[in-house]
């Protein structure tokens, strides 16, 4: 029988007022319920929120040094159970056990480094035009956050979210996508037996629908950090606008990785495979467009084409697996769906378009990862997200060319180039429409130290991640003091 796992609200391990559950499916077989969670409703959110508004104002007298502390701790506990939460990943989410044990130790690494921005200077001091008066700014947080987070990356994403908040001085109610809670929960655990204040971190599983909505509807919350798609996102956005307060949206992509003429093919073709297809191209980051010079078009795209055919697809906790399921069903269709019409728009299937059948593939959500060519701007497939394994190739007859197909969306999130070439380099730097920018490096694969964040429709508001994460959790305090009268 599957284990069921609990809300957590005001320091306990509660169920829900509903009593009712849902089962964590195990993408790569479909026989196996990982556990069962709450399907919260409102009246736990708002005894969520309730807790966490209670609890605030004790928090943030805590010196942040101390609060950092909490951070370390759970770091360490994380750290000696990563095999086994590396594990749950792969079983929850289907990423293969290399990446997941990958993005576990990520999360570690961001505790550990917001534990350090406790004691770092959150404030400084500014000289005066006027004799004997000392200013300084403060930095105060917000209260109550509200965080929504997604399946793709169920670890790293809820701990660079939840650990900035927390060392600032915001109490936290966070709800995790109800297709990978596990993960968040283990942070959650971790921070709990870290000796956490009651109230001051909350965890409640539910639909978006339901327990989301009640969530940033509550009056108590004064600001909400959302990662996911951008329906959702922008709706999120319409419903707390009217209230005046803090929101963070981060959403979609449509990642050009720029191949010009200099470079060199082997290398470039193993950018393409690891920005499209690793994590199966469930990623936000992830290259769905390969815009490349036409005068090395068809020797690397047979280079593309041999590497790709290479890719083992399967069960993310067996060796040699380069390639895990989609996450559902739901994405395993919108996959497919896109395959289907990027056929119809034209385009021409160069390999994979297919479910995987037989066997083991039976009882899991794989697809081939899928390569088209003959992609022009107006085809759905160089517009829109399909969050899968998919790769639409675009020919540029110049760098020129280049640029204006990469930045022809709506979105703009990551953005690569492969060249050796530092004119163009700089030139692309300068003129790519993305909040992440590589050279020579895969659209995917950000560091914890650095900010995080698009620009157009893939997000609104201020950077996650790096130093610049505390912006967000915080409002500066002006002080202007006269020491003498």
């Amino acid at each position: 029988m599957a284990e069921v796992f609990q809300n957590y609200i005001n320091g306990k391990w509660v169920e829900s007022k509903s009593g009712k559950t849902f089962p964590n499916i195990n993408p790569a077989d479909t026989r196996e319920t990982i556990g069962l969670f709450q399907a919260s409703g409102a009246e736990d959110v708002q005894e969520a929120c309730e807790a966490a508004a209670q609890a605030q104002p004790g928090w943030a007298a805590r010196p942040a040094p101390l609060r950092g502390e909490f951070l370390f701790k759970a770091a360490e506990l994380l750290e000696s159970r990563l095999e086994r939460l590396g594990e749950e990943m792969t079983r929850e989410e289907g990423k293969t056990l290399p990446e997941a044990k990958g993005e576990v130790k990520r999360a570690i690494n961001i505790l550990r480094y917001f534990g350090g921005e406790g004691a770092r200077a959150f404030s400084y001091q500014i000289p005066s035009e006027r004799e004997n008066v000392f200013c300084y700014t403060l930095r105060k947080p917000l209260g109550v956050i509200a965080l929504i987070t997604p399946w793709n990356f169920p670890s790293a994403i809820p701990a660079w979210k939840m650990a900035p908040a927390l060392v600032a001085g915001n109490t936290v109610v966070i709800k995790p996508a109800s297709l990978a809670p596990l993960s968040a929960y283990r942070i959650v655990e971790a921070l709990e037996q870290a000796g956490l204040p009651a109230g001051v971190l909350n965890y409640v599983t539910g639909s978006g629908g339901v327990a989301g909505n009640a969530l940033v509807e509550h009056s108590a919350v004064r600001a909400v950090s959302f990662t996911g798609s951008c329906a959702v996102g922008n709706q999120l956005y319409q419903k707390v606008a009217p209230r005046k307060i803090r929101v963070q949206t981060e959403m979609g992509g449509k990642n050009p990785t720029i191949v010009l003429k200099d470079a060199d093919l082997n290398y470039a073709a193993d950018i393409l495979v690891n920005g499209a297809f690793f994590s199966t191209g469930q990623k936000c980051t992830a290259c769905s467009r390969a815009i490349i010079d036409k005068a090395i078009y068809r020797p690397l795209v047979e280079k593309l084409l041999e590497k790709t055919g290479k890719l083992k697809v399967g069960n993310g906790l067996e060796a040699g697996i380069h390639i895990g399921p989609a996450v559902d069903s739901a994405q395993l269709e919108t996959d497919l769906k896109y395959i289907e019409i990027a056929r119809k728009e034209g385009a021409k299937l160069l390999c994979g378009g297919k479910r995987l059948t037989g066997g083991n593939y039976d009882h899991g959500y794989f697809i081939e990862p899928t390569i088209f060519e003959g992609v022009i701007p107006a085809m759905r497939i160089a517009r829109e997200e399909v969050f899968g394994p998919v790769l639409a190739l675009m020919v540029a007859e110049d760098f020129e060319e280049a640029m204006r197909l990469a930045n022809g969306v709506s979105f703009g999130l990551s953005a690569s180039l492969v060249s050796k070439d530092l004119t163009h380099v700089h030139q692309f730097i300068n003129r790519i429409e993305a909040g992440l920018i590589t050279v020579n490096l895969p659209t995917a694969g950000v560091e914890y130290q650095l900010p995080f964040g698009g620009t157009k429709e893939s997000s609104f508001g201020m950077r996650e991640q790096g130093p610049v994460a505390l912006d967000f959790y915080t409002e500066t305090r002006t002080v202007y003091l006269k020491y003498t009268q």
